[in-house]
């Protein structure tokens, strides 16, 4: 069977995209294709069908294969809780919360659960895709590494360097990787990729050969801007760093961005939508007062993101929106704030201590070290307009007098002013269903069900990449892996 590892001058080159878009690719083929990325760091996850979590990027990535998730996909799931420590996700399951530096001791001994669930991968694809974390250039983590180079060395899978020329300094990004990498780890570099070009290519050629020159790699192919990347969802939270509006319609939407904000393609779908002008906030930015609704996004650190928000005087700023007639919806942390208190008798997020929400809802929270991890369909309430989604969260929330949804076992989920328009709950990928949408936008929607949209991006990311990656020398190279 067959690999190859895609790996990055540096975070945020693209190379979980182009994981994916060469997966459909290779599926549009017939192949079968598994993604697998050994570590990711993230605080975007998904469910997978036997309740663990991993990486969105890999479930995108599954997406784009047609294949169901697996927690093999994504073995090592970092999901940082504060500048210094993060909690860890092994198979799936929370193992503990690990500082930096202790994470940085303790990474190798990982390097077996990752061999486990790449053996399996391997066993049931014709190839497998994997997907390297930062950059191999980030020589002060090569110690006891599993996400780059470690890993492409112990599974002996050979690798190609992706760099991103619209950053800048793409020639100097991949000979300079060339020149800092251990000798050995450079020879399991067969090719690089130029990934986001924008103008006529033909302008790049001597920078193509001069890094094929310096390197000794082979070029695989220079890859144009691809406008259909937008309509795929995001990993990082770096892509939120600049403010950003989605469409130019009537109904504004505001999302405050909160320090640990999680999960935040929840609202692709809303960015999609021509009538709907999304806007993702910034610290140090007011809420907008023409906003007509701000949602709450879900966080990894719901107390400390509570701490937060006051911090920038949005809590002041949603107070006056509600004054004004304007609606509130949290999703998951987010919900959790809008209500009367936060718990945390365990010290999930730190020093036990209990604080006040925003009292926006008449609901309690209480954080629990058991996460609830569920897929999730049903209802709303008011109108019967379905939803198809996810659970992910350590908490639980009670006191709800008017529920927002029923779920399709039969529970309420969720809470709702008499009005309306107060509303929060659990349910990440609540906008998903075109159904659902409609609900909540007051205009009229584009009709289609995020997964539809998503997977028409994918399938025209493919065509591009057909064009302009030399996949079958590629394929040659990934039969190498041992």
């Amino acid at each position: 069977m067959a690999a190859i590892m895609l790996q990055g001058t540096g975070s945020d080159v693209g190379k979980s995209v182009l994981v994916a878009g060469i997966c459909r690719l290779l599926a549009n083929r017939g192949l079968r294709v598994l993604p697998f990325k050994p570590q990711n760091m993230s605080n975007n996850a998904a469910v997978t069908p036997d309740g663990g979590e991993i990486g969105r990027a890999q479930a995108l990535q599954a997406l784009a294969c047609r294949a169901p998730l697996s927690v093999d996909m994504n073995p090592v799931l970092l999901k940082p809780q504060s500048d210094k420590s993060a909690q860890v996700v092994v198979h799936g399951r929370v193992q503990g919360t690990l500082g930096a530096e202790y994470y940085r001791e303790r990474k190798g001994e990982l390097l077996a659960a990752v061999a486990d669930s790449y053996h399996r991968l391997r066993a049931a694809a014709d190839i497998v895709i994997v997907e390297g974390a930062g950059s191999p250039a980030e020589i002060n983590l090569r110690a006891g590494d599993i996400a780059n180079m470690g890993f492409a060395r112990a599974a002996n899978v050979p690798v190609v360097l992706v760099g991103d020329i619209d950053r800048g300094g793409v020639i100097a990004s991949i000979v300079g990787t060339k020149s800092v990498i251990d000798p050995a780890d450079a020879l399991m570099i067969r090719g690089f990729l130029i990934n986001k070009f924008r103008g006529d290519v033909s302008l790049f050629t001597d920078g193509y050969e001069a890094i094929a020159a310096r390197t000794g790699w082979e070029g695989l192919g220079i890859i144009p801007w691809i406008s259909a990347v937008a309509r795929l969802p995001a990993e990082d939270a770096v892509t939120l760093q600049t403010p950003n509006a989605g469409g130019n319609g009537r109904m504004h939407i505001a999302v405050p961005m909160l320090s640990r904000i999680a999960n935040f393609d929840d609202f692709d779908p809303l960015a999609q939508e021509p009538g709907v002008r999304l806007n993702m906030i910034p610290p140090g930015q007011i809420l907008p007062a023409d906003a007509d609704l701000v949602i709450l996004p879900g966080t990894k650190a719901t107390i400390a993101d509570l701490a937060f928000l006051r911090a920038q005087g949005w809590d002041i700023d949603i107070a006056a929106h509600v004054r004004r007639g304007g609606r509130v919806l949290g999703i998951c942390g987010g919900y959790q704030m809008m209500g009367r208190t936060i718990a945390d008798p365990h010290g999930i997020e730190g020093q036990a201590h209990t604080v006040d929400g925003l009292g926006l809802l008449p609901v309690h929270s209480v954080m629990h070290a058991d996460k609830i991890l569920r897929e999730a369909r049903g209802t709303r309430l008011c109108d019967g307009a379905a939803f198809a989604g996810y659970e992910i969260h350590a908490g639980i929330t009670t006191g709800a007098e008017r529920p927002l949804l029923r779920m399709a076992d039969g529970r309420d989920e969720g809470a709702a002013s008499a009005d309306g328009r107060i509303a929060g709950c659990y349910i990440h990928g609540l906008f998903n269903l075109a159904e659902q949408r409609r609900g909540w936008i007051d205009t009229a929607s584009n009709g289609l069900d995020q997964h539809l949209t998503v997977d028409r991006a994918l399938d025209e990311l493919a065509t591009e990449l057909e064009k302009t990656v030399a996949i079958d020398r590629l394929l040659a190279i990934a039969q190498e892996a041992a």
